[in-house]
């Protein structure tokens, strides 16, 4: 049984069972739950604590649990009137043109945990058995026991942390010092900073198209309208952005040059000289997500440099985590910048959070710093690429119908196109109901697609098996959608 779902039925249980004890009694130790219900203690622990939480039991330590008193019966909550907020929150201010509402359902489609049965092939993030539990856990232990691991960290972030960040981005060469870096809560925080600091309300910032919709969700927040420039197998052509700058006026260009979110393209060597090139002459940023350099996979080629290691100008803004090759709660990233962007982004970063919490960033320098951090790195490209290897294998076997032009060596997804006039939302919806999340393309374009896409992870799931588990449930959704 699932860890989370162990934690919940033990909950219900010992729930239904505290009209067995009178306030201030004890309940059975942690020993005899684990020997009765045949739970590990880590589930006892919680269980326990999500009882205290809702302040039916309480812990002491050395002591025990014991069931709580009872508590004065609350009164039911006034029903309120909202209604009004539909206005405050709509109403633009005087010239303001740009919506203000926030869409987050794209991001929602690969955080949301699928129901219960169901295998998650839309996900974002590497399953727990290829994430490196033990080592975070022993990092996170030995973070806390530095000195001065609790005291107020530099508002840039740990010295030590952004100085093994200018090295992974800079490469050999030494292009970044580490007064260029920010020590950020994770990517999309640092994303989200770049984009309100590079660009003023209302204006437009170029976007791959497809892209990332956590990015384009960003954006709009923010205030700005997103201008789609096409991608193909090579990256962003270079013909289209220089136009689009021209036609659009717009001083930011947000990219993924290495395996692409979604298409899984990299940026060839002609098109990064291009793309610095352009945005130089039009007075534009580019800004560089590189969120997967740590998802290589085992055959992939020599990868290429950052765009910022080969910028001295400061067109470049580049963005990095370590989220998406340990955990989704390790939220600890990078934001590099150059001159006076740098300098707004400081500010910018500073007034949002203040800093990112120094026992965390203590514990990422443990974690990298640690011989097990380049052995799990080699575990996740040799995983990644055998799972990628099963998914494209039940693809070609189970969904002839949908097309696969690309196969990236590197990243966690596959983007598959449907025949055209298909019913992405409709498959979608189709696919759960069979036992299968996938993620529609629609989100991935800030205009009209040119087809219907779907996206599929390999990283989310438990193995190979439920992979191609996963396919033949999506090929059901296929038979009963497209015929």
């Amino acid at each position: 049984m699932h860890e989370r779902s162990s934690v919940a039925d033990l909950a219900d249980t010992l729930r239904s069972e505290l009209n067995r004890y009178s306030p201030g009694e004890k309940l059975p130790s942690s020993r005899a739950l684990i020997e009765r219900y045949r739970v590990s203690p880590v589930t006892v622990s919680r269980a326990l604590a999500t009882l205290a939480a809702e302040g039916l039991v309480v812990t002491r330590p050395g002591a025990g649990a014991f069931r709580a008193a009872a508590r004065p019966r609350a009164e039911e909550p006034r029903p309120g009137d909202t209604s009004w907020q539909e206005v405050a929150l709509s109403a633009p201010p005087a010239g303001d043109s740009v919506p203000r509402s926030v869409d987050a359902s794209g991001v929602l489609a690969t955080l949301a945990a699928p129901p219960p049965g169901a295998l998650e092939l839309n996900g974002g993030y590497l399953h727990s058995s290829l994430q490196p539990e033990r080592a975070m856990a022993a990092a996170l232990a030995r973070a806390g026991r530095r000195p001065g691991a609790w005291d107020r960290p530099p508002v840039e972030g740990l010295p030590e942390l952004r100085a093994w960040f200018a090295r992974e981005i800079g490469g050999r060469a030494g292009a970044l010092a580490p007064s260029d870096v920010l020590v950020t809560a994770g990517g999309q925080s640092a994303l989200t900073c770049a984009l309100r600091g590079l660009a003023p309300p209302g204006a437009p910032v170029l976007v791959e198209s497809p892209t990332y919709p956590g990015m384009l969700a960003a954006a709009r927040a923010s205030g700005l309208r997103p201008v789609p420039v096409p991608v193909d197998a090579d990256g962003v052509r270079a013909e289209l952005l220089a136009e689009a700058l021209r036609a659009s006026g717009a001083r930011v260009f947000v990219c993924q040059p290495l395996f692409q979110n979604p298409t899984g393209a990299v940026l060839s060597a002609e098109r990064r000289r291009e793309v610095i090139r352009i945005a130089r002459e039009a007075g534009a940023f580019v800004v560089e997500d590189d969120f997967a350099r740590r998802l290589v996979h085992e055959d992939a080629p020599p990868l290429p440099a950052t765009l910022a290691a080969d910028d001295p100008d400061g067109v470049v803004v580049h963005v990095c985590s370590l989220t998406k090759a340990t955990s989704p709660s390790l939220r600890v990233g990078a934001l590099a910048a150059r001159g006076p962007a740098l300098e707004r982004l400081r500010a910018i970063q500073i007034v949002d959070s203040f800093f990112v919490p120094r026992p965390l960033q203590e514990a990422a320098l443990e974690l990298v710093g640690a011989p097990s951090w380049t052995r799990h790195l080699r575990t996740v490209a040799d995983r990644l690429r055998t799972r990628r290897e099963a998914l494209v294998t039940a693809i070609r076997r189970d969904l002839p119908g949908l097309a696969l032009p690309h196969v990236p060596p590197g990243g966690y997804h596959l983007w598959l196109r449907l025949p055209q006039g298909a019913d992405e939302a409709a498959l979608a919806s189709a696919a759960l109901r069979a036992g299968v999340a996938v993620a529609p393309g629609r989100p991935y374009f800030c205009a009209e697609p040119p087809a219907p896409h779907v996206r599929l992870s390999f990283a989310s799931v438990a193995g190979t098996g439920e992979l191609a588990e996963g396919v033949r449930r999506l090929r059901t959704a296929c038979e009963e959608v497209l015929g």
